[in-house]
């Protein structure tokens, strides 16, 4: 039999859909070594280095754009709207190119996290396309009423292509796709032991007094730094390379630390709703801290998602950016449910697709 050769496609939306595809390829990496891994996103190639360990191919290829922001809470309607239209009226010359890639390099299945378009290509290639998420891309922008309704009218038809999609745990129905396979949580896993990073960053709190900040990807505008100065006692971490300097605030600025290796360390996850830290945050059942975000339909999907399952506050972004952070110092909120989620989404999608071949 000759090695598996898989091609992973993610929405180049900030980091998350990244984070979700490069957690299943090292999975399937583990599994079968002699897999031949092809990772098309327009994601960079040291955040998917961080997540997979071994050999892959990295083909900056975008079939979608989610949605184009200025940050992580800021959304561009118009700008997201001309692009998708953009895509779809190059659609012919985009599934062309791929198609020709696939053949050449005799991919055997396609696993996509979640651009529509990818149903297409692997119907004109004659492959399976799976697909995995916690909500489509129609989801949104159904949201957004008339302007988006035959962007997502030609979303939903893709979509309806798909060979089958895994459904993660924190999801809207995602009724539009025929075959569903409910699936449990995915993330990476802290490589690093509590020590070393400890003695590495001068990280001398109880993780009661250590909180972990990160926004994703695209990080936001204007966080409120000087509210640490508040809390002389606590120590919190951060990824956001243009943080002010802080005696409490530990910057991290090395590609190979994730979010995840600090976690162990951190009594509350600090972010915005993003299934991949929500995720990584319940696998190592880290309470979170959450701001709240408007008009983003899977936002309240999320939200709905932490109240259940994880110790949790919720903040409006005029708490976030108008207050003192008070609210660090008050109770969590216990979970709403006492059943924990399914952790192996990742072992149970790679098993799957590896069974293929």
């Amino acid at each position: 039999m000759s090695e598996p050769i898989i091609y992973l496609a993610a929405t180049g939306h900030g980091f998350g859909h990244a984070v979700r595809v490069a957690s299943v390829a090292s999975v399937i990496q583990k599994l079968c070594p002699e897999s031949v891994l092809i990772l098309a996103t327009t994601a960079p190639r040291w955040l998917l280095d961080s997540y997979i360990e071994g050999d892959f191919i990295h083909r900056p290829r975008a079939f979608d754009v989610g949605v184009i922001q200025a940050d992580s809470l800021q959304m561009d309607k118009v700008a997201t709207l001309e692009k998708m239209q953009e895509i779809y009226a190059q659609q012919r010359s985009l599934i062309a190119s791929e198609v020709n890639f696939l053949l050449t390099n005799r991919v055997g299945v396609i696993l996509a996290d979640i651009p529509p378009l990818m149903t297409a290509i692997a119907q004109k290639a004659g492959i399976p396309c799976y697909m995995m998420s916690n909500f489509g891309w129609d989801f949104v922008y159904r949201s957004w009423g008339e302007p988006f309704s035959e962007i997502t009218r030609q979303i939903e038809q893709n979509y309806q292509e798909c060979d089958r999609l895994f459904r993660f745990p924190l999801s809207e129905s995602m009724s539009v796709f025929p075959h569903i396979t409910d699936v449990g949580l995915t993330g990476g896993d802290p490589r690093y032991g509590e020590n070393e990073l400890r003695q590495q960053f001068g990280l001398n709190k109880s993780p009661e007094k250590t909180v972990l900040l990160t926004f994703g990807g695209l990080g936001l505008q204007a966080i409120p730094y000087t509210n640490l100065e508040k809390f002389p006692d606590w120590q919190f971490i951060t990824f956001d390379r243009n943080a002010p300097d802080s005696s409490n605030l530990i910057k991290i600025t090395d590609n190979q630390y994730r979010p995840v290796d600090f976690m162990p360390l951190c009594g509350r996850v600090f972010s915005k709703p993003g299934f991949s830290t929500f995720a990584e945050a319940l696998r190592l059942e880290i309470p979170v801290i959450s701001l709240t975000r408007d008009d983003f339909s899977e936002a309240e999907v999320l939200l709905t998602g932490l109240k259940d399952y994880s110790h949790h506050q919720i903040v409006t972004p005029k708490d976030f950016f108008e207050t003192k952070w008070e609210f660090l110092e008050m109770p969590l909120t216990p979970p709403r449910k006492a059943e924990k989620l399914d952790k192996y989404g990742a072992e149970a999608i790679a098993e799957t697709i590896l069974n293929l071949f």
